[in-house]
């Protein structure tokens, strides 16, 4: 297992209180509302799906959380923390080290090996670049790619892509995942696999993940699934 790197959450991690919190979220573009008001808990290394129809807001309140967008209204606590009022440098330092984000496309930088990739946080969080690449390759191997941290993205298939983008998701041990349709351009069998990897290495490090997703079978082989609609939270259930 990679050594811990020199990340620390301090007073934002906690085991009394939700590892990320939504209360009373509103999101507004001109007149729509893409929030009205939602409020949703995630436990410190628990795993939710959220789904719903285009438009349904799940991607919005995804970014609102993660602190990629504001919200009109309505708080955001991190490990019981306020971070919705902070200012954008401190939202983006946070992202860097509280975070970590799997995106559909992967957004591997196309330059960079495999390896440089997954190392990326942890070189901007002033990891030594040689300490940085052996715990990259580290958690490459650990999502079985053993042998491929020399390639670079277009030499990978698409399944192989997105595992290096959650090893570097995972590489400075954030306390929670955000994944935005993260099997979305991979095959259904590809995306299974995806899935579980990414599952599998996140429960490993008590990471909470937040995935948003428009497959529904996919999203109900994870423990939690959230339906919004219309911008609020339908329901919630637990997967048995």
């Amino acid at each position: 297992m990679p050594t811990q790197t020199t990340h620390s959450p301090g007073p934002l991690a906690t085991s009394t209180c939700p590892a990320l919190s939504g209360r009373g979220l509103v999101k507004r573009y001109g007149a729509q509302y893409a929030l009205a008001g939602v409020d949703i808990d995630i436990q410190p290394g628990e795993a939710v799906a959220i789904v719903g129809p285009s438009g349904s807001g799940k991607t919005s309140l995804l970014h609102v959380l993660a602190g990629i967008l504001p919200a009109d209204s309505g708080e955001v606590l991190l490990g019981g923390t306020r971070i919705d009022h902070l200012g954008e440098a401190k939202r983006s330092e946070l992202r860097r080290t509280e975070f970590g984000f799997v995106f559909q496309s992967g957004m591997l930088v196309a330059e960079l090996s495999a390896e440089e990739n997954a190392a990326l946080p942890l070189l901007l969080a002033g990891v030594s670049r040689g300490k940085a690449l052996a715990d990259a390759r580290q958690w490459l191997e650990r999502l079985g790619l053993a042998g491929k941290g020399a390639r670079r993205p277009g030499e990978l298939s698409g399944g192989e892509a997105q595992r290096v983008a959650i090893a570097r998701a995972l590489a400075h041990q954030p306390s929670v995942i955000f994944a935005d349709e993260p099997t979305g351009a991979l095959d259904t069998r590809t995306g299974r696999d995806t899935m579980n990897a990414l599952l599998g290495a996140a429960a490993e490090n008590g990471a909470a993940v937040v995935i948003v997703t428009h497959d529904r079978d996919l999203a109900e082989s994870v423990p939690r699934m959230v339906t919004i609609r219309d911008g609020r939270i339908a329901s919630g259930v637990t997967a048995s």
